[in-house]
């Protein structure tokens, strides 16, 4: 699957976000390597902290399906002028089962650009630091 498939994926997540709060729709789409591919968008709670990111969304459905070990790329995408990059949380969730993933983020004009995920998070700690 090619960055950009997998990016409008993500894309068409968006208009499943539930954003009543912040008005800011996410949308994700994680592929693993049998080519199965997992979709999210992100879930606001008034209660803020239960809020959940997209990117969380579509990993913890890939988990409950089974899949741990298999994540090759991530797209991450939103309708900011900027790049729709995943916070701290998710860096560090996606970081549990796939240090080594490809992270593809885009903007409102469907502009992709394409990083490690050690690149967004360098020294994250991972099961390998429970040793």
């Amino acid at each position: 699957m090619t960055d950009r498939e997998l990016a409008e994926l993500a894309y068409s997540m968006l208009s499943r976000s539930y954003v009543p709060y912040s008005k800011f729709p996410v949308g994700a789409a994680l592929l693993c390597a049998d080519g199965t591919v997992f979709t999210g968008c992100n879930v606001e709670n008034s209660a803020f902290g239960s809020t959940i990111c997209a990117e969380r969304t579509a990993l913890v459905k890939a988990v409950s399906e089974g899949h741990r070990d298999d994540f090759v790329k991530l797209a991450v995408v939103g309708n900011s002028t900027d790049f729709c990059w995943p916070c701290g949380a998710c860096r560090q969730m996606l970081y549990e089962f796939a240090p080594g993933l490809e992270v593809i983020v885009g903007n409102k004009d469907k502009e992709l650009t394409v990083l490690r995920l050690t690149d967004l998070l360098p020294h994250g700690f991972g099961p390998k630091g429970m040793d």
